[in-house]
């Protein structure tokens, strides 16, 4: 399940790609139009930043903007920031790989032939999926 923390950075993220010029966007000016706490939303674009998809500028006229065109953003690099492992079990992961404690072994495990299907088809939509897809104007 997608957490609000992830739900709420694609939102945000939506909002920035969808203004006509990459100035900085204030906090406040995305939590109102987004409907997400100030608090909360801080958090989730400081980490956004610390991942390289944000910049950050202090200051009168500061704010957060893109630092990539939101083409060359995707939703992989989104979801791994803010989530973490995309794979639902980690005996799967790409990027994360530990071996489940309860499986002697992963080639004849159900659950884990069933995992790889759910993680190649959500990584092939996710990996084909960029911020500019989501622009909703």
């Amino acid at each position: 399940m997608l957490s609000k923390k992830t739900k709420y950075g694609i939102k945000a993220l939506t909002y920035l790609a969808n203004r006509i010029e990459n100035c900085p966007v204030q906090i406040s000016e995305i939590s109102k139009s987004e409907n997400i706490s100030h608090k909360f939303l801080e958090s989730i674009l400081l980490t956004l930043r610390k991942a390289g998809v944000l910049g950050s500028k202090k200051g009168k006229g500061g704010g957060y903007y893109l630092l990539k065109p939101a083409l060359e953003i995707k939703m992989t690099d989104v979801i791994r920031a803010l989530e973490g492992p995309i794979a639902m079990v980690p005996c799967v992961s790409l990027n994360f790989y530990e071996k489940c404690d309860d499986c002697p072994d992963e080639n004849a495990c159900s659950v884990h032939k069933l995992m790889i299907q759910v993680r190649d088809n959500t990584l092939h939509v996710l990996r084909n999926t960029t911020l500019a897809d989501l622009n909703a104007s």
